[in-house]
């Protein structure tokens, strides 16, 4: 008993404590991850010895403690502001440089795609093929394609279309989403191979690995659907208008583009934040790389060394995309009734997937 009054001691003044952690943080002190962390340790322990649920209690412990992170986070705008004014200036270089260049065309392609006759022609020619292999209809094809070239989220946002307008069924959707929402070619070609690995082969590599992993992702986490089965439903359309169609593209596709962004500029101060705790920038290359890499792929990648390892990591991080993917996600389906938790347990599988084939690859590189 004494030992139980010592954890929920040791607990409730951990949360008292995480509000000096960042501070202390600040000057070489205890790493806001660990200050966040122990509090859920100590109340899913006493939760072990009272008899209770110790996975539900350390979560909630856990959640109830990520709560003070917008106090962490508006402490640091208050005591840095050059910093992340700088961070801001870097993102918004970023979005206007990169993102609306790479992202706007695709969005647009998508949106004009799902409104025409293709998504209707793939379902016929791709049912042979998405339904044995992923257990979806043809119509999906659109999604998978434009995802492994357009980039993240082009994927999600083009199966969003295809389910908003009953192209698909919401079980395909959501199924979809565990393995269509990739990056494309260019970053792999431009960002990991050149900049990083200084090899435009190591980049054509990584994308290649990408794709396997993203299709391996699919057959592991296919469900029978029953899509054969189902009666089609017949749906009156009227016929395709690009004079209509173009204009609600661009105006949908620049404010997908617009939150796009937004979810880049703030990961982009946060990580510039964090970078300022010293035993976060103390880090090793690797452990570095994969704790950016986990929040934001972009900065993963570019602190990443050209080792072995390396090329293996970022492989890890692009296949799992970051938090800042899976936010932008989340802001492609707002609105549509579809679940992003198949999409995160896809990208976590794909992620492990790729492992095997990295290792492969790097043999003949490294």
């Amino acid at each position: 008993m004494m030992f139980l009054h010592t954890l929920r001691l040791a607990g409730d003044l951990s949360f008292y404590y995480a509000f000096a952690g960042f501070f202390s943080a600040s000057f070489g002190g205890t790493p806001m991850p660990l200050v966040l962390v122990w509090p859920a340790l100590c109340f899913g322990l006493a939760s072990c010895f009272e008899g209770g649920r110790p996975l539900r209690t350390t979560l909630a412990a856990l959640s109830a403690a990520a709560l003070l992170f917008p106090v962490f986070f508006g402490a640091a705008l208050l005591f840095f502001p050059d910093v992340s004014a700088a961070a801001a200036r870097e993102g918004v270089a970023l979005c206007l440089q990169t993102v609306l260049p790479s992202l706007f065309p695709f969005f647009v392609l998508s949106s004009l795609l799902v409104q025409s006759d293709v998504p209707r022609l793939l379902s016929r020619a791709m049912a042979g093929v998405m339904y044995p292999l992923f257990g979806v209809s043809g119509a999906g094809a659109s999604a998978l394609i434009l995802g492994l070239l357009g980039g993240y989220p082009v994927g999600a946002r083009t199966v969003a279309e295809l389910y908003g307008r009953g192209e698909i069924a919401r079980e395909e959707a959501e199924q979809l989403l565990a393995f269509c929402n990739n990056s494309g070619p260019g970053f792999f070609l431009g960002v990991c191979g050149t900049a990083v690995f200084g090899s435009a082969r190591a980049g054509m590599y990584l994308y290649l690995i990408h794709v396997g992993a993203a299709l391996v992702t699919g057959v592991l986490l296919r469900r029978d659907l029953g899509l054969p089965r189902r009666k089609a439903v017949s749906r009156q359309r009227a016929p395709f208008d690009l004079a209509a169609a173009l204009p609600a593209a661009v105006q949908s596709s620049f404010a997908a583009v617009g939150s796009v962004s937004a979810f880049v500029i703030f990961f982009m101060v946060l990580l510039r934040l964090l970078s300022l705790v010293p035993a976060l920038a103390a880090l090793p290359p690797l452990p570095r790389a994969a704790l950016f890499g986990f929040m934001e792929m972009t900065n993963g990648v570019n602190a990443l060394p050209a080792t072995r390892a390396g090329f293996v990591l970022c492989a890890a991080i692009m296949n799992w995309g970051g938090l800042s993917v899976q936010a932008q996600t989340c802001a492609m389906l707002a609105g549509s009734a579809l679940s992003a938790r198949r999409c995160v347990i896809g990208k976590a599988v794909q992620a492990l997937a790729g492992v095997p084939l990295a290792l492969l690859a790097a043999g003949r590189l490294f």
